[in-house]
């Protein structure tokens, strides 16, 4: 009897443990108390733009006549059923898919061989990766600027250094042309964006361990088989940040596309963003090329979901 009592004593809480108790529940909201005043400000510039956006969407909404931004049920859908009937869109969408698909691709294959080769470098590796930081410092702006003096057909660089090595016996009209303007404006951006997935790529293999490639090399792996079937598989990670990041900002190409085409001769390079914003400030039709930008939007979460599918493969096959 004395033991059980002893027992309920040395069981039952104290004032100290009390107050850590309670301490502990109100440190739960400690997190969130200083998360506030970044999710305010994160709720105001993406959250409630994007929101307002979505409305404007399903509204004829122009900017001329602030009355059509009223919300009728009726008409909810009215934008999407235009653009169902507009070629240029229709030509915009398929020109930001092959966009979106080609760069994106091309900069990982490029910034995956840049990768491995600096990973080797064993002196000046810091001076090059300073060096390849440098396109990363040129505003889009400036990027469309450059590229379109590259690609001009009387003074261009492009036209000029061919036409001297013989490879041409008259100048070309590069951003002019189908299908070399769509590829000036791809390269363009390949140049611009390189950079970003190279660095994170080259952070991913030098972090991978070493002890793996050295037991590789005691059994006889070869580089190539290295490469396969170990920084593949563990850079997987890396390169599902890299490509992701990379996709949901290619809408940046809007300046470079602006700048060096505008979306032309005759629509033949036309993205989404370009065609909206031609849309919207030219036309002063706000809710239609809102509607537009919901469905890049779309374009650019299914890309990216399509990227976390492929990295679930790829660790379920390795």
């Amino acid at each position: 009897m004395i033991q059980s009592n002893a027992l309920k004593t040395q069981a039952a809480p104290t004032k100290q443990d009390i107050a850590a108790n309670r301490f502990a529940q109100q440190g739960r909201w400690f997190p969130w108390f200083m998360l506030a005043p970044s999710l305010i400000i994160i709720a105001f510039v993406v959250l409630y733009p994007m929101l307002y956006s979505v409305y404007i969407s399903l509204t004829p909404f122009n900017l001329l006549r602030p009355e059509t931004a009223a919300f009728d049920i009726t008409k909810i859908f009215r934008n999407y059923e235009r653009l169902l009937d507009d070629d240029v869109f229709w030509k915009s969408v398929i020109n930001t898919v092959l966009f979106l698909t080609i760069t994106v691709n091309l900069e990982y294959v490029l910034a995956l061989i840049l990768s491995q080769l600096i990973a080797r470098v064993t002196w000046g590796q810091s001076v090059i990766r300073t060096l390849l930081m440098v396109p990363m410092m040129f505003a889009p702006v400036l990027v469309g600027f450059q590229f379109a003096w590259f690609f001009n057909a009387t003074v261009g660089l492009v036209n000029n250094a061919l036409m001297t090595l013989g490879l041409m016996a008259e100048s070309k009209a590069w951003l002019v042309d189908q299908p070399s303007g769509m590829i000036a404006l791809m390269i363009a951006s390949i140049w611009m964006n390189v950079p970003v997935m190279t660095i994170i790529l080259l952070a991913g293999t030098l972090s991978l361990p070493a002890e793996v490639y050295e037991s590789a090399e005691v059994d006889g792996a070869g580089w190539w088989v290295q490469f396969r079937h170990i920084t593949l598989p563990l850079l997987q990670p890396f390169v599902l940040i890299a490509l992701t990041i990379r996709s949901l900002d290619v809408g940046r190409a809007y300046d470079i596309v602006r700048i060096m085409t505008n979306g032309g001769p005759a629509n033949r390079t036309q993205v989404i963003w370009t065609y909206a914003g031609e849309m919207a400030i030219r036309n002063s039709r706000f809710g239609l090329a809102s509607a537009m930008s919901m469905v890049g939007v779309v374009l650019g979460v299914a890309f990216t979901l399509y990227l976390f599918w492929q990295l679930i493969r790829s660790r379920i096959v390795h």
